[in-house]
């Protein structure tokens, strides 16, 4: 990854013994691994969903073997499977993969009739950082959600894996969105531009969002002025070759036609 964009994110990488002993701080992201390790299989946890609650109360990610589609609000660690259902995760299932913050945004922006690419580019323009996280909240038209079936060993890539990801209208409903925003030259630390997970406020559904059209609502943003990350053994902060960023566009950002 540049020099330049490593300065600019303020990236701290450590083991997880440097993990274990990092104190949460308000606008400091933690990350355990990166989306390249996560695009080449690497889907065996390191760390427990306890040990990432540590560093924040917002957050997303995945469980160890792929298992579904973390969700972290208020503190408070959730899973969306394939059935379309969400469930609690206990504190000591592994993650390979998550991302979180102690939440600490700025006053509230009321939301009013945004289509998915309008309430992006309202995110966009309200976005206090390159390096953002959100919290929206409110009554959602439309909220399009995925979640992928837990794999075995040997692994196949996440390109492979999206291939057979389960995908679902939850219809008209009130919910929680959370997530990040990263520019795009970080590309194999992380997805590029908002990667956002969401759950229904009474509990019934949860997973990766890939359509949100916000009847009404607010968003809280919380610009990130560090990020700590994590790696597990053999794992390398490294930038993105092209054909890895359209692989995490794929996997991430895009719709099936499930």
């Amino acid at each position: 990854m540049d020099a330049d964009l490593v300065r600019a994110l303020h990236l701290v990488t450590e083991d997880r013994r440097g993990a274990r002993d990092d104190l949460a701080a308000p606008h400091h992201l933690f990350q355990t691994s990166t989306i390249s390790a996560l695009m080449d299989a690497r889907y065996d946890g390191e760390l427990t969903i306890g040990e990432v609650l540590r560093h924040g109360d917002l957050g997303l990610g995945t469980l160890a073997g792929l298992d579904g589609e973390l969700i972290i609000v208020d503190g408070e660690a959730h899973v969306g499977r394939i059935d379309g259902s969400l469930s609690p995760v206990d504190p000591s299932t592994t993650t390979p993969f998550a991302v979180v913050t102690p939440f600490t945004p700025g006053d509230p922006v009321t939301l009013t009739d945004l289509a998915h690419d309008a309430l992006l580019a309202r995110l966009d323009a309200m976005a206090p950082a390159a390096v953002s996280a959100v919290r929206v909240e409110g009554a959602f038209r439309r909220l399009r959600l995925r979640s992928v079936p837990r794999q075995r060993a040997p692994y196949p890539t996440l390109g492979d894996v999206v291939k057979e990801q389960a995908e679902w209208e939850a219809g008209a409903i009130d919910a929680v969105v959370v997530g990040f925003r990263f520019p795009a030259e970080a590309a194999g630390l992380e997805v590029p531009g908002w990667h956002l997970h969401a759950m229904a406020r009474d509990g019934s559904t949860g997973g990766h969002v890939l359509v949100a059209d916000i009847a009404s609502g607010r968003a809280w943003l919380d610009a990130a002025d560090e990020v700590h990350v994590e790696l597990p053994p053999g794992v390398h902060v490294r930038a993105a070759s092209a054909a890895e960023r359209e692989g995490i566009s794929r996997a991430e950002t895009r719709p099936g036609t499930g």
